[in-house]
C-alpha cells in the first residue's frame, strides 16, 4: 500500500490526506516551543505523535488482516506504516524543527534583543516552517521506503 505516485489511483487516507496528519507533527510543535516551555511538555508532544503513528499502524494493519486473514501480509503492512510514519512524522521533521530552532537560538544569542524576543523568534520560525516541510519530507520518505523496505517486502 504505497502512497507514492506510481500512476495508480490513490485511495483517500485519513492519516495522510486530512488535517489529522498534523497530529503526527505534534512533536514538531513541541520542538518549536522548546525555548519557551519545560522539556516535559516537549516529551509529551512526542507521546502524542507516537500515538498517532500507532493509530495509523492499527488502522491499516487491521484492514489488511480483515481483507486477507494473512498474518505475514499484516506484519509487512505494520512494518511499512510504522517505519514510514516514524520517519515522516516523528524523526525527520523533529530533527528538522529542532535544528531550525537551535540555529535561530545560536544566531540570536549575541544579538542585543530582549530575552523574551530571543525565545519567541526561534519558536515562530519553527512553527511557521512546519507547513513547508510536510510534503517534501513525505515525498522523500516515500522515495526512501519505495527503494528500501518496499522493494524487499
Amino acid at each position: 500500500m504505497s502512497n507514492s505516485n506510481n500512476g495508480a489511483t490513490k485511495e483517500y487516507d485519513i492519516y495522510r490526506d486530512s488535517l489529522l496528519r498534523y497530529l503526527g507533527y505534534s512533536n514538531e510543535v513541541g520542538e518549536a516551543f522548546r525555548p519557551l516551555i519545560h522539556r516535559n511538555f516537549v516529551n509529551l508532544s512526542y507521546g502524542v505523535a507516537v500515538s498517532y503513528v500507532l493509530a495509523d499502524c492499527y488502522d491499516k494493519s487491521s484492514k489488511v488482516y480483515e481483507k486477507t486473514k494473512d498474518l505475514k501480509k499484516t506484519a509487512i503492512m505494520t512494518g511499512d506504516v510504522f517505519l514510514w510514519q516514524m520517519l515522516a512524522s516523528v524523526i525527520v521533521p523533529g530533527f528538522t524543527i529542532n535544528r531550525i530552532t537551535t540555529l535561530a537560538i545560536r544566531f540570536l544569542r549575541k544579538k542585543d534583543l530582549n530575552k523574551a524576543i530571543k525565545k519567541a523568534i526561534p519558536t515562530g520560525l519553527g512553527l511557521t516552517s512546519i507547513p513547508f516541510i510536510i510534503k517534501p519530507i513525505d515525498h522523500f520518505i516515500d522515495y526512501v521506503m519505495d527503494n528500501t523496505y518496499r522493494k524487499y517486502f
